[in-house]
């Protein structure tokens, strides 16, 4: 087992297409996906109700911009630092390469989405090779949080 980190945003206001989570693996090592957590605090009513396509995609070879970096933080505390980078909330979302959409998921805003993988379904990126979490425009602006877990071997 490698090392195990988290990423997070919180009360962040949404309402451009943008890549949630881009993460890209060290040139050493690889980087596996344990789970996704995202939600919104904003729009809680029937008539706010919509359902958004989210994906998880990889092989974008130009990163997204207008987000922020995010270095993930260590479950065991005191651990080596992430040897990937991170970034949350870009507004202009990755581009060019092959992008292959590995999982896609309908998500109803009024619940939060949890996606727990399994071992054989986890999504793996290889060194250096860039994933990104996709939502598309809400319909209004939501008030979103989100969670990823990364487990690294190698590096």
């Amino acid at each position: 087992m490698g090392r195990i980190y988290t990423a997070q945003f919180s009360a962040v206001a949404v309402s451009a297409a943008q890549d949630l989570f881009e993460v890209v693996a060290p040139a050493d090592g690889i980087v596996v996906v344990h789970d996704i957590f995202i939600g919104q605090t904003s729009d809680v009513g029937d008539a706010a109700e919509e359902i958004l396509l989210i994906k998880w995609n990889s092989g974008a070879s130009t990163s997204g911009s207008g987000g922020g970096s995010y270095t993930p933080v260590p479950i065991l505390f005191g651990d080596a630092a992430f040897g990937g980078t991170c970034e949350i909330n870009n507004t202009t979302q990755a581009a060019d390469g092959t992008i292959v959409t590995h999982h896609a998921w309908a998500w109803n805003i009024r619940a939060p989405l949890q996606i727990i993988f399994t071992p054989e379904t986890r999504p793996v990126l290889s060194p250096s090779r860039r994933g990104v979490l996709t939502i598309p425009a809400p319909t209004d602006a939501l008030t979103m949080m989100g969670t990823i877990t990364l487990e690294e071997i190698g590096g």
